[in-house]
């Protein structure tokens, strides 16, 4: 069955679904092949090399006077490349900037962009260009037999298939391109570090990657920031052919400012001061208190990040602008390049250079068995004309006599055509005595180059010998020290919300009918503060504004909110149950502020409790965290600190009059429950409310316990209380009398 079908007419056609199909897969190799992905050769897309061509058949060497870039856009798309105008100039400007390309091909003179705005460049009638010296290892070797030429598309001329590169070009500047169904990215690479793996390949074949990963150690891009990616990483990048590489801005201090001095590969500086700027207007960065870009023609690079004060940690601030802004950038990596065999695929590191060397080796041999010929053909000649010296009277005689001289001279002389033509457009003057020795001379040294070129075309190890030598004269030429420092670097960590708070001192003041506040300071009286009308003051936890304030209900649950976020004391707050959401009947026994690590003692007046950390009281569901289990009939107890002190005691007092201490390690840490006995109580006085406990707190030696029973007061050192310590869970001794009714007590 065919997809093409003829008519009655005669007419051919073709099925609407084949014609789509074809279409489409002669415009997907068109874009893949001649347009977005570099020959592994000379690494170039089909438009550079025809604006590197164009300018070598314009004469714009490196040496030469500045042209218009018009002048050589209007060459490259009226000859070679029938595209766009703006397309071909864009392509040309890349290859001229020394920030995208690591060894720019295109020396140009005027406006071509700069690192913070790559686009910024002037229109090509304003700008002049020629070709950079580098220009010179794609070139030298064109007019010398190496390069397949093919027509251009309106065959009135030839282009070079590929340039004939004398290094791994394709790795030095890199690329990046957008296929039909594939892509590539190339990073750039240093000239010495290639070439010295390519010779180490060139002397041993069966190198891995791993060895040439001792040469190349990863890109080199035209930056001096850091490339952090681990060396693991870049060698499962180099083996694979894919992959993803970071770079991270490099900074230091001055003055107690941080200046960062060297960005990304790709990188604005103008953008960057942007993304903080946005951060700080968004009261993500209150640690940062200024801005600056002091970058100049001296230093290209320098902005300036002022910390609002000494005590800020400068790498913890640039941790969290490493992972917010462009100050680190993540690179893909697609080693896919058309190889020599016209296909294109993704290559390992090895089996590219490997391929190039075959190339190289290729290119080489066709450079020397063109010159041969030359040679070769030169030498005919030489012979021919010693011919006509030795025999002058007689070739002059054959010219003047003969009709037609050049098959009488043939025939006389044994000559081939060339040589007889040659004989016959010679002049006079080259007759004379002193051309004999000028003959001779040359005839022996173009001998000795034939003898030469014959070796060295015959022996794949001299062959070997020459490209290596070429290698390493083209890395001495134009190579120069690695830019990119490889460093291991840690991850960067964006700062939490939490991180970002600042530390400032502050009082939270909650009321009876659970309205809530936060004060600035820690020396406000809360009691003292306006409440609404028949509502009072409850409790108050100091603490700071970058610590949660964590509550407990009345049914053992926990809650924490975040203290920034609490209205101002200024006014009278706002009830907390529009932002939590307690059980029906709940109310708040207890309120308290520090860190995470912070140790409490949570407990029930049925005489249960146990140690926790205000970490475990955390809670991001608004219902909270069922924290303490209350046996019936009892109640929560406000939570209590625990010092960092191994000598402290825990004081449990009942409303009959016990008291009861013991170290504060008999009591377990717990995330939640019940807990263990503090002191004990039959749970049916409890359900009863016959005896429950009316306080628990902790003391350490130097502090004094003072109990409230009615107008009285008893104050009792920690020396005192040694005659109540007893086991965990026991009932206590008796309080003398009068103070055995305890209303409240003090810890001072």
């Amino acid at each position: 069955m065919t997809d093409l079908i003829i008519g009655d007419d005669g007419e051919e056609s073709i099925a609407l679904k084949a014609f789509t199909e074809k279409a489409y897969l002669d415009y997907s190799m068109y874009v893949i092949l001649d347009r977005a992905l570099p020959h592994l050769g000379d690494g170039l897309k089909p438009v550079q090399r025809r604006i590197v061509y164009a300018m070598s058949e314009l004469g714009l060497a490196n040496n030469a006077k500045f042209k218009k870039s018009a002048r050589t856009v209007g060459d490259v798309i009226g000859k070679f490349h029938p595209h766009g105008d703006s397309a071909a100039y864009e392509a040309m400007v890349l290859m001229a900037q020394p920030f995208s390309y690591r060894y720019p091909l295109v020396d140009g003179q005027g406006n071509w962009g700069s690192p913070d705005n790559p686009k910024s460049f002037a229109a090509m009638r304003y700008t002049e260009a020629r070709l950079a010296k580098y220009a010179e290892v794609l070139l030298a070797e064109a007019g010398q037999g190496t390069v397949e030429w093919l027509p251009n598309f309106d065959g009135t001329l030839d282009e070079p298939k590929v340039l004939p590169a004398q290094v791994p070009n394709v790795l030095l500047n890199g690329t990046t391109g957008i296929a039909v169904g594939m892509a590539t990215d190339i990073p750039p690479h240093n000239l010495r570090e290639v070439v010295n793996a390519t010779v180490h390949l060139l002397e041993n074949p069966k190198a891995s990657v791993e060895e040439l990963c001792e040469f190349i150690p990863g890109p080199d891009m035209p930056t001096d920031a850091e490339i952090i990616t681990g060396k693991n990483d870049l060698l499962k990048i180099y083996q694979t052919g894919r992959g993803a590489l970071r770079m991270r801005a490099i900074w230091g201090r001055e003055d107690g400012d941080i200046v960062v001095t060297a960005l990304p590969f790709q990188s604005s500086g103008e953008k960057i001061l942007e993304q903080i700027a946005n951060q700080m207007q968004a009261k993500k960065l209150p640690m940062v208190a200024d801005l600056r870009d002091e970058s100049d023609h001296e230093n290209p690079t320098r902005l300036v990040i002022v910390p609002r004060t000494n005590r800020v940690d400068a790498e913890q601030v640039m941790n969290h602008l490493f992972a917010t802004t462009d100050l680190e950038r993540s690179y893909r990596v697609n080693l896919n390049v058309i190889g020599i065999d016209g296909k294109p695929k993704v290559k390992a590191l090895n089996t590219m250079l490997s391929e190039w060397l075959v190339f190289r080796q290729d290119t080489v041999r066709r450079r020397l068995q063109y010159r041969l010929e030359k040679v070769e053909e030169r030498l005919l000649r030489l012979a021919a004309l010693m011919l006509v010296y030795l025999n002058v009277d007689e070739v002059i005689h054959i010219i003047r006599t003969e009709d037609h001289p050049k098959p009488v001279l043939m025939e006389r002389f044994d000559l081939i055509e060339m040589q007889a033509d040659y004989i016959l457009d010679t002049r006079l003057r080259q007759l004379a005595r002193l051309e004999e020795m000028k003959i001779l001379e040359e005839q022996e040294a173009l001998e000795k180059e034939r003898d030469d070129l014959n070796k060295t075309l015959s022996s794949d190890r001299r062959l070997k010998t020459l490209v290596k030598k070429e290698l390493l004269a083209a890395a001495d030429k134009f190579g120069d020290d690695r830019r990119s420092p490889i460093v291991e670097r840690a991850e960067a960590q964006a700062l939490s919300e939490q991180d970002l708070l600042t530390s400032d001192p502050i009082t939270v003041v909650l009321s009876d009918k659970g309205w809530i506040r936060s004060a600035k300071g820690h020396d406000i009286d809360p009691a003292a503060l306006s409440y609404k009308s028949g509502d009072n003051f409850k409790f108050a936890a100091r603490g700071k504004s970058n610590q949660p304030t964590v509550l407990i209900d009345s049914t053992g649950r926990s809650y924490s909110l975040a203290s920034h976020t609490l209205p101002s004391a200024r006014g009278q707050g706002e009830p907390v149950t529009g932002r939590l959401n307690p059980p029906s009947g709940a109310t708040f026994e207890g309120l308290i502020m520090g860190e995470g690590s912070q140790k409490l003692i949570i407990s029930s007046d049925a005489g249960y409790g146990f140690i926790t950390t205000l970490d475990d009281m955390t809670s991001k569901n608004s219902k909270g965290k069922n924290l303490l289990n209350l046996p019936k009939g009892a109640r929560v107890m406000p939570p209590v600190l625990v010092p960092e002190d191994d000598t402290a005691l825990v004081a449990a007092i009942t409303n009959e009059g016990r008291l009861l201490a013991f170290p504060v390690a008999e009591l377990p840490q717990l995330a939640r429950g019940k807990g263990n006995k503090i002191i004990n109580i039959a749970g049916a006085r409890v359900e009863e409310r016959l005896e429950f406990v009316v306080a628990v707190t902790v003391l350490t030696s130097k502090q004094v316990l003072t109990l409230y029973s009615g107008k009285k007061k008893k104050s009792m050192k920690f020396a005192e209380l040694n005659e109540y310590v007893g086991e965990r869970g026991r009932r206590g001794l008796k309080l003398p009398r009068g103070s055995q009714k305890v209303d409240s007590i003090d810890v001072q």
